[in-house]
């Protein structure tokens, strides 16, 4: 039995064959503590961790003092947000985001509000984007940091970063930006965003699982309190024996990026254009969610109207992707996403994200949507609207 095709590279990536065979030695030979400044097994182990830092720096555009390795994206969140409001908050306790963020920022600004903050949640508009306006009009005298995510991990939509930092330094207040679907899907300069601090997670770009990092900048130097106490490994900021294999591979998957990323975005936005293209042609009322010219280059998420989109994946088996519908044990609840975007309940009910990426052939994109309109075809036949 041949497997799925796999066109969920939001969710997580390949490990690319040529970060693994980078990671190998890690597990073996070279298990040292790169914390182990007294002997030879751990000089080798810090001096990979530390090419691996510059490695990530330089494909976000920053220096390597100001990348912190963390677990993931995830914990970067936790570390920018509840770090931030601890460290500053004789300055204020207010914090401004978006409705479409990532859970991990969403859920750390509730955990942050039970604790005493004060939280500005913005709406998208219908494309997603935000409204600058808006955003300047959310910043309070009181306000911390704006936490607005570079690129949407359900919809694609890129956000006009560069602007928002520009507003933030105007206003005098931190921006912190998950970046961890942009990282080696698109071109980052945290200088030119004026981004404070901005989260990275390594298996979103072909890198192992379980590692990220957190961009935190010097110009102007940013304060954080740190989460994790216990050696000070990381600057103090994030204690804890460095994960040295994924460290190393995260530092590869960052290198193969910065060489390859052009060429490959061209191809896959080509890839992702072939796919909507021939939904498109052959299935009536199928829409796109979000802005197509501010878009990841392998994103595509789409509604097929009258078609649930639980009921589309299950006649899918072959095909690995993902719906836009949170479950719970008792309900399916639509996107919030796309709830935020205005998108009616139906046609969220029947969306499906597909995540294109570096391993994704012509052959897969053309079967998959030969089968994804098959699957719609039946569907409505059962149910017509």
């Amino acid at each position: 039995m041949h497997q799925p095709v796999y066109l969920d590279y939001h969710a997580t990536t390949p490990l690319d064959p040529r970060v693994l065979e980078a990671m190998l030695p890690f597990f073996g030979p070279r298990f040292g503590n790169a914390a182990s400044r007294s002997h030879r097994y751990g000089w080798e182990a810090e001096k990979a961790v530390e090419l691996a830092r510059r490695r990530v720096a330089e494909l976000a555009g920053a220096a390597a003092r100001e990348i912190v390795f963390t677990s993931g994206a995830t914990e970067s969140d936790n570390l920018a947000l509840k770090g931030a409001m601890e460290a500053y908050r004789s300055q204020g306790n207010h914090i401004v985001t978006m409705a479409t963020e990532h859970k991990a920022v969403l859920d750390t600004v509730r955990r942050l509000e039970r604790l005493g903050a004060r939280a500005t949640v913005l709406p998208p508009e219908r494309d997603g984007l935000l409204d600058l306006d808006r955003l300047r009009g959310a910043i309070e005298p009181d306000t911390v940091l704006v936490s607005v995510m570079y690129a949407n991990n359900e919809i694609g939509v890129i956000q006009p970063v560069r602007e928002i930092g520009a507003i933030c330094r105007e206003k005098g207040v931190l921006f912190h930006c998950d970046a961890a679907q942009a990282l080696g899907k698109v071109p980052i300069d945290v200088a030119a965003c004026q981004a404070d601090l901005m989260s990275f997670s390594a298996h979103k770009l072909y890198g192992p699982k379980g590692v990220g990092a957190l961009y935190v900048g010097r110009r102007p130097p940013v304060r954080l309190a740190p989460q994790i106490d216990g050696g000070g490994h990381e600057w103090g900021m994030r204690s804890g024996t460095l994960n040295v294999p994924a460290i190393v591979g995260f530092g590869e998957a960052c290198a193969l990026a910065a060489r390859e990323m052009d060429v490959e975005a061209a191809r896959v936005s080509g890839l992702r254009d072939r796919l909507q293209a021939r939904l498109q042609a052959e299935l009536p009322e199928v829409y796109v969610n979000g802005a197509l010219e501010h878009r990841l280059p392998g994103n595509l998420n789409m509604s097929f109207r009258g078609v649930d989109g639980e009921a589309l994946l299950l006649s899918l088996p072959d095909v690995a992707l993902s719906t836009g519908s949170a479950c719970t044990s008792a309900t399916v609840e639509p996107s919030f996403v796309l709830a935020a975007l205005g998108v009616s309940r139906e046609l969220a009910h029947s969306s499906l994200r597909f995540g294109l990426g570096r391993f994704t052939t012509e052959e897969e994109v053309d079967y998959a949507a030969g089968r994804v309109i098959e699957a719609v075809r039946k569907l409505r036949e059962l149910a017509p609207v």
